[in-house]
């Protein structure tokens, strides 16, 4: 009995991984100089991959489940055509477990900067960084064309590539979009999506899937940023006259209350500055005012444009004198006439003194501002 056990415990009965790491993506169990035994337990657990290898060709990919290694549930050997021992014996193989998960939180960021064309600033460097996820797809592919042979396989191990090529696709798609650089911080999402769909058929050759890729930040150069600021500073400032004219008031200020920085001659001049301010911020005012007493009107002897306050017309000499208006219907009449044109009232009629255009009771004689005798 006792060779019996040494001779049964030299064959593998139960093939199965457990990953207590986050990055390991590829894991070989080890079996060298070991032989799988006919009927031997391999369970394939979920997020994982079991790949048979053969005398180095891959004979068969079991996803997770329990599975019981005989010629029944092995549709490998079909594949192989033939296994030595016509599998009623031991048999000799390698076998691979592929994590398929997705790996999260991958980070990729520029080691050198972005060469961009920007229509306002000329060519600018942009320094970008973001996170990105992935997932073995094609366990085929992936152990043909980047894995190999190794014992063991992480996610550092590939890193420096995919950033290399996520890189490449990001630069290569800020060129075509050709998005203003005071415009990118609101095209964040756009631009990532652009970009993952863009990368992913560069991450199928290696057998992955891209499932997220994420630009945190997308940093323009120091002299740019400063412009910027300065703009910001502007459009929040509003009014530049009138804040230059509330700082220097400010500042005029708490130097003529502090007495003891150049005495009574810094007050003086101090209280000088402040009425220069506020003689210059009066002058708005002033100007609409003269804007509306400058207002013009016509001199009904020669039709020449009359300022609105003058009470004689420049050019001819006449008065402006107004027209006299019925009390009862309102409309206007002519100097002299006795009756209204329109209703033929002749004792309501409103008049005004032909020199100072004051307005005169309808039977004064004399016009009590100015003495003007109105007939």
């Amino acid at each position: 009995m006792g060779l019996f056990n040494f001779i049964k415990n030299q064959f593998i009965e139960v093939i199965e991984w457990t990953d207590n790491t986050t990055d390991t993506m590829v894991y070989r169990f080890p079996v060298e100089n070991k032989e799988i035994k006919m009927g031997a337990q391999l369970t394939v657990r979920e997020s994982q991959l079991a790949v048979f290898v053969n005398e180095g060709v891959i004979a068969d990919v079991f996803y997770p489940g329990r599975y019981t290694l005989s010629t029944e549930n092995m549709p490998i050997i079909t594949k192989l055509k033939s296994w030595k021992f016509g599998f009623n014996s031991p048999f000799m193989a390698e076998v691979y477990f592929v994590n398929s998960k997705q790996f999260t939180d991958q980070k990729w960021g520029t080691s050198n900067p972005i060469m961009m064309r920007d229509k306002e600033f000329g060519m600018l460097r942009l320094r970008g960084y973001g996170i990105y996820s992935y997932r073995v797809t094609s366990a085929e592919i992936f152990l043909k064309e980047v894995f190999g042979t190794n014992q063991q396989f992480d996610t550092e191990s590939i890193s420096g590539q995919l950033k290399r090529t996520i890189l490449s696709g990001i630069t290569d798609l800020l060129g075509e979009a050709k998005i203003p650089a005071l415009d990118l911080a609101m095209n964040y999402d756009e631009l990532s999506e652009q970009a993952k769909n863009k990368l992913q058929p560069k991450f199928y050759e290696f057998g992955f899937e891209l499932k997220t890729l994420i630009i945190e930040n997308l940093s323009l150069p120091e002299e740019v940023e400063k412009v910027m600021d300065k703009r910001t500073s502007m459009g929040v400032l509003g009014n530049l006259n009138q804040y230059t004219q509330y700082q220097v008031a400010e500042s005029i200020r708490d130097v003529a209350q502090n007495t003891g920085i150049g005495g009574a001659g810094v007050s003086i001049g101090a209280g000088a500055a402040i009425g220069n301010i506020m003689a210059e911020s009066l002058k708005g005012n002033s100007s609409s005012q003269n804007t509306s007493a400058n207002s013009t009107i016509e001199c009904p002897s020669c039709h020449a444009q009359v300022i609105n306050n003058h009470k004689f017309c420049p050019e001819c000499g006449k008065p402006l004198e107004l027209k006299n208006k019925c009390n009862k219907c309102g409309a206007d009449i002519d100097s002299g006439v006795k009756f209204c044109p329109e209703c033929g009232c002749s004792q309501n009629l409103e008049k005004f003194c032909s020199k100072c255009s004051a307005k005169l009771s309808p039977n004064a004689k004399f016009c009590p501002e100015c003495g003007e005798a109105n007939t």
